[in-house]
């Protein structure tokens, strides 16, 4: 701590227990939790849950039926229904006089979402939760091991900065992850209700099983990745740890 800047003798106590317990932390993240965590995760993707070849498996079936058609007694032939036409235009109405059946309530009673990938997201999601917590403890550790800014001998302190941006990224991806299943419940939202509104449309239902489909395929992939990214971070981290923790060496230390 500079001398050139008065500083709390308690409040300085208090950094430099957090300081120590940050690196007790991340030195065993990285050394034990890392790799466990990477084993752990391969396993899972040896479970049956997410290896389902016939996907058709993870359908789920919309409750919706397809009421009978409506007659519609506003529109005749003739002379007659080209009058009808142009006082339609003339008043500014559109030209699609059908705007869906209105709901007002599911036969059913409340939707469901698809049983089956709410359970898969359930197990995924603190994965990715702890990921993102696991990493901002070890970008934490690396950035307060980063020595003042002097000329010279700087190769340490660029492998920290290399790894800082590394876990920087890798946050950012799993926390893309979790934007990624909330646009998946969105989407899949909006499609069943344009069932609900256009029920005799068949594309509407083969669409939700689609995305449900894409949803159980990303989930697997992001689980892989997950893995993954523990592999590269702690590969990473073990390879350049005597760097890291001492980005210049004791000669040139011992000159300032």
């Amino acid at each position: 701590m500079s001398s050139l800047l008065k500083v709390d003798n308690e409040i300085k106590t208090k950094v430099d227990a957090f300081r120590e317990r940050i690196t007790a932390e991340a030195e065993d993240l990285v050394a034990n939790f890392f790799p466990k965590k990477l084993l752990e995760l391969d396993q899972f993707l040896k479970d049956p849950t997410i290896n389902i070849r016939e996907l058709k498996e993870i359908h789920s079936e919309i409750n919706l039926t397809v009421p009978d058609p409506i007659l519609l007694s506003d529109i005749h032939d003739g002379l007659e229904g080209q009058n009808a036409k142009k006082r339609k235009l003339e008043d500014g109405a559109g030209d699609d006089k059908v705007g869906g059946t209105k709901v007002f309530v599911m036969p059913g009673g409340m939707m469901k979402s698809n049983g089956k990938l709410v359970e898969l997201i359930e197990k995924v999601k603190p994965e990715i939760r702890t990921l993102i917590e696991k990493c901002n403890t070890v970008k934490m550790w690396v950035q307060l091991l980063i020595p003042r800014i002097e000329d010279g001998n700087n190769f340490g302190v660029s492998i920290q900065e290399e790894t800082v941006a590394e876990l920087r990224t890798v946050e950012g991806e799993a926390a893309s992850y979790l934007d990624q299943i909330s646009r998946y419940y969105i989407t899949r939202a909006k499609l069943v209700s344009k069932i609900a509104k256009y029920p005799h449309v068949e594309d509407y239902r083969r669409t939700v099983t689609e995305i449900d489909e894409k949803e159980y395929i990303s989930l697997k992939i992001i689980v892989s990745e997950l893995r993954n990214q523990y592999v590269t971070l702690h590969d990473m981290i073990l390879k350049n740890i005597e760097k890291i923790k001492r980005p210049r060496s004791s000669n040139t230390d011992a000159l300032y």
